[in-house]
């Protein structure tokens, strides 16, 4: 591995991001002209990064290029790009181009995505990923590219830490936020994902939060997670009101605030905020809300 994806380089600094920024699945829905139209709202309200997945279909790639090329200061983040959507070859090629067309704007976070393969465990599939990325003659190999690793338990963690930049995690608790700190060491970069909602009324909270983290309650590698955090198996079953408040942040604007500034005492360089609980498009306000009160 070349020294471009550790943290060490100076391409490999994340201070650029900020201490928080917005993820959200929005853009994977919605024309084009509306995407530009908000990401340019997000730069004029201080956001310097926005992260987003690559689930309903719009190629992560283009996605982060139609981000870069609609703003001037926005970091984009790929969380995730999936392994399995592209092979790695392809993958080194897309983001030295968009290193070189973006200079320290793109960060490339890789994940266990996309159509699985019977019998393959992620860890060795990410291993041999990073291997085919890293090969001296992978397209854009003389390009540093900033790289980090979805990553939950302590070996993949433990890989983000040796084989990228760090670590960003999903829907995860602040225990975790500091055992994941405790496996990366002091040095690599941890971003952390939180769902917050808009909501002070505990029992339409809790049903709209039950409903958004039902397919990962439900899967098993997020069971796993769950199960290693101390949940038990009636807790994870059901959506316990224990492992839901930790899971999305509820309430008015202080109380998700407080909550999301946990994670960044317990280790977290830097906190990606998903709004939940909106129709895509109609998030703009509170994320103007969080802007002005994190920013």
């Amino acid at each position: 591995m070349g020294d471009d994806t550790r943290r060490g380089d100076p391409m490999g600094a994340f201070e650029d991001l900020g201490t928080f920024g917005l993820y959200s699945f929005e853009f994977e829905q919605l024309p084009a002209a509306r995407i530009r139209e908000s990401v340019q709202e997000l730069e004029e309200q201080g956001w310097r990064s926005f992260w987003f997945p690559e689930v309903g279909g719009r190629e992560a790639f283009s996605l982060a290029s139609l981000i870069l090329s609609s703003t001037e200061r926005i970091r984009a983040v790929n969380a995730i790009a999936q392994i399995w959507a592209r092979d790695a070859r392809s993958a080194r090629g897309g983001g030295a181009l968009l290193a070189d067309a973006y200079p320290g704007r793109h960060v490339l976070g890789l994940g266990y995505g996309g159509q699985r393969r019977p019998g393959v465990k992620p860890l060795a599939a990410m291993r041999e990923y990073l291997d085919a990325m890293d090969a001296p003659d992978a397209p854009g190999a003389e390009t540093p590219i900033r790289r980090v690793l979805a990553a939950y338990g302590p070996k993949m963690l433990e890989l983000s830490r040796d084989r990228a930049a760090g670590a960003h995690t999903y829907h995860v608790t602040v225990a975790h936020t500091v055992q994941a700190r405790e496996t990366l060491g002091p040095v690599a970069f941890l971003g952390v994902e939180h769902p917050v909602l808009f909501e002070s009324d505990a029992t339409e909270a809790r049903a709209i939060a039950r409903e958004h983290l039902h397919p990962y309650l439900n899967t098993p590698f997020n069971v796993e997670k769950f199960r290693r955090l101390g949940y038990t198996e009636d807790e994870i079953t059901h959506g316990a009101d224990r492992l839901v408040d930790d899971l999305v942040f509820w309430g008015d604007l202080d109380t998700i605030v407080k909550k999301l500034r946990d994670h960044v005492d317990a280790g977290a360089d830097h906190v990606t905020v998903q709004v939940i609980g909106t129709a895509p498009g109609e998030s703009m306000p509170h994320w103007r809300r969080l802007a002005e009160a994190l920013l």
